[in-house]
């Protein structure tokens, strides 16, 4: 190595080097030469077909990306061939310098300061668990992994991999829903309050019943959950314990004997005989079911499935006729060309277009006929346009359909709260029940026969759901800091008249009996009201020696006055004078407090979060009254007009495996918390 001359001897200096010219590193130059063409200009020729592509002009660099382009999208013909003709020729491993004996390969881009992804060791274990939670989560049969086209994809990715048989990916999907059970089992053992219940029967060509029972609790932090917690097969649905079993096998499975709070079923399959069953089972060691009313026996959204469904019905013959237009206009592109040109020449303002409904969903009804009666005029004048159209629906049949949408409309508004991502707490039911009890009872006096005619049967068959769950509902909203009594006293003064004031007085007495409840289940260790900030602090505390109480008063600033005190007959005074005054309970401090403004973005679960310690045991009522489920089917099926079935590949599952399939894939829907993951303790095999 040769020295580089210093004048003085001194150090070369790191920052001024000669001028060397570095290695080239890019993958194409094993494509390409350098050639110079001329002072300061160079082209770059392809080895392969010779072509000569710029490099460098002057001080200007072209770069390499035309040069990589050349041969990786085969512009460069003689790659393109050589491709071609490797593509009919088998494979060849590389040899030890990494080369295939083929120079023709297209350059491969370079990835700096990443990981070699070869050299990361091949996980078994791991792939076998990622297919059994690609299966949980997309409902996947487990046949899959003996499908030749899922091997064969499998092995092409990574031909280490050993497909695992039927056997093994159901042992491996049961051992990831034991571990999420595990993880939900922490997470329930944690929660303060109580879990509420609601029951769903899906039912199977067999004739087997699936009883499927989801909880629904608000945590430590305030945040509501609610999950699937047992999906348990009957071989008699219509047997009136049947629920019954399904409930003690759960409370058992999840050790909540003694602390559940309310059931929600469905009332197509409870009859009273069965609604009797339930009360015997859950009411022994659950004294706060509030003598039997906190068990719901109808599904709010198939209560409005139900109403949706009578009022089309009662309209058959108009609303056929507007989906048969409807029907003609869009089975032919023909039909629907015409359709748009003359709403064009109409100049119809609707931005609205048609589509066919799907009669399985009376959403899909409902919005087929809203969308129509926008585009009526178009329809009124299609049969002069289109001599092909027939049978148009007349006036009245529109003027019918209109009005039907009107009260669709409040069924729908009242539905869709829960087709969102998360379930809604227990005070925005009471909204959307009492707002249809009024319009039907008001539409149900309505002048206009038609009107009338159409709503007596609804309101008939609303008004004894209202008066069933009125109660429990009134009751939760109340625990709303927005509302409390005075929205129950404003909308039963609007629904019950002069009769009013008895109804309200049933919803004072029921919460205040319920507050007692609470209030005995946890015993008075110490009084500790709550003072406001800014006023005097005065703590009383309790003794107890034997059967006497010895009061000890403590001064702010801890300086302790016994009764041998000279101020002890201060004392006796402020008994004395004290003596007469009423002590609230937190309910009572709670309901005389002004309310708190209406605003969009009030959570109530943050309100009662910040405020447990100053309604320690109210705030222990609100968390399970604001975790009461109204309905009983998950939002995919709010809708639905026909009954849950389970399909004939689940049901020929072993109970465990379906249970296991069904119950994970709601719980993966939400991550786990970081500490509460574990491993799960026993992998099943079959």
């Amino acid at each position: 190595m040769e020295d580089t001359f210093t004048p003085n001897n001194e150090q070369p200096n790191p920052e001024i080097q000669p001028n060397k010219r570095r290695r080239k590193k890019s993958i194409v130059w094993e494509h390409f030469t350098v050639e110079t063409v001329s002072a300061g200009c160079t082209r770059a020729c392809c080895k392969q077909c010779k072509k000569s592509f710029a490099y460098i002009t002057g001080s200007k660099l072209a770069g390499t990306s035309h040069l990589k382009r050349h041969i990786a999208l085969g512009i460069c013909p003689v790659s393109r061939r050589n491709q071609e003709k490797n593509q009919l020729m088998p494979y060849t491993p590389a040899s030890q310098d990494g080369f295939t004996g083929i120079s023709t390969d297209a350059p491969k881009r370079r990835y700096r300061g990443t990981p070699v992804y070869a050299n990361i060791p091949f996980d078994q274990d791991r792939c076998n668990q990622e297919i059994a939670k690609m299966i949980i989560m997309h409902d996947y049969p487990l046949h899959i992994v003996e499908h030749s086209g899922f091997i064969n994809f499998v092995h092409t990715l990574q031909p280490q991999f050993n497909v695992a048989s039927f056997n093994s990916i159901q042992g491996d999907c049961v051992a990831l829903y034991l571990r999420e059970k595990q993880n939900l089992s922490n997470t329930l053992n944690g929660i303060p309050g109580r879990v509420s219940l609601t029951l769903d029967m899906w039912t199977s060509d067999e004739n087997l019943g699936y009883v499927f029972l989801t909880g629904h609790f608000i945590d430590d932090e305030w945040k509501l959950h609610r999950r699937i917690l047992n999906v348990v097969m009957v071989s008699s649905p219509e047997s009136d314990d049947a629920f019954g079993q399904a409930v003690v096998a759960c409370l058992a499975d999840w050790s909540l004997e003694s602390r559940l709070f309310t059931i929600t079923l469905d009332q197509s399959f409870s009859s009273e005989t069965m609604m009797g069953s339930l009360r015997g089972v859950v009411s022994v060691k659950n004294p706060l079911m509030f003598n039997g009313q906190l068990l719901i026996r109808n599904c709010f959204a198939r209560i409005l499935c139900s109403l949706a469904q009578d009022a089309l019905g009662a309209m058959a013959d108009s609303v056929k006729k507007i989906c048969d237009s409807v029907k003609y206009v869009k089975t032919s592109d023909a039909h629907e060309e015409k359709f748009l040109e003359l709403k064009h020449q109409l100049q119809v303002p609707s931005t609205k277009t048609l589509f066919l409904n799907d009669y399985t969903k009376w959403n899909s009804t409902y919005h087929m006929l809203a969308d129509a009666c926008e585009l009526k005029e178009v329809f009124t004048y299609l049969d002069t346009f289109d001599p092909d159209y027939k049978e148009a629906p007349s006036p009245d049949d529109w003027r019918q359909v209109e009005t039907l949408c009107t009260f669709l409309k409040l069924f729908y508004d009242a539905a869709i709260i829960f087709t969102g991502k998360t379930y809604p707490t227990a005070n925005t039911f009471y909204h959307e029940v009492w707002k249809v009890q009024l319009e039907l009872t008001e539409a149900a006096k309505s002048q206009d026969p038609f009107i009338s005619n159409l709503t007596k049967p609804l309101q008939d068959k609303f008004d004894r759901y209202w008066k069933e769950t009125s109660l429990i509902l009134a009751v939760a909203v109340v625990m709303d800091p927005r509302f409390k009594m005075k929205l129950v006293e404003f909308s039963f003064s609007k629904i019950y008249g002069d009769e009013a004031e008895m109804w309200i007085k049933t919803v004072d007495e029921g919460i205040r009996e319920l507050f007692v409840d609470y209030v005995t289940q946890q015993p008075l260790l110490s009084i500790q009201p709550y003072v406001d900030e800014g006023s005097e602090v005065i703590s009383q505390s309790y003794l107890e020696e034997g059967t006497d109480v010895i009061p000890k008063t403590e001064m702010t600033d801890g300086a302790l006055l016994s009764d041998s005190d000279r101020l002890s007959d201060f004392d006796v005074y402020i008994s004395e004078i004290s003596g007469g005054q009423d002590m609230r309970s937190e309910l009572d401090q709670y309901l005389d407090e002004s309310l708190m403004p209406r605003s969009q973005d009030f959570d109530v679960l943050d309100w009662w979060k910040l405020n447990k310690l100053k309604y320690p045991t109210l705030s222990r009522m609100a968390s399970d009254l604001l975790s009461t489920p109204i309905t009983t089917v998950g939002p995919d099926n709010v809708f639905d007009t026909v009954s849950r079935k389970i399909d004939r590949y689940r049901s020929s599952l072993r109970p465990v495996t379906l249970e296991a399939l069904i119950c994970a894939k709601d719980w993966l829907q939400y991550p786990a918390e970081p500490d509460m993951v574990v491993q799960p303790i026993v992998k099943m095999e079959f």
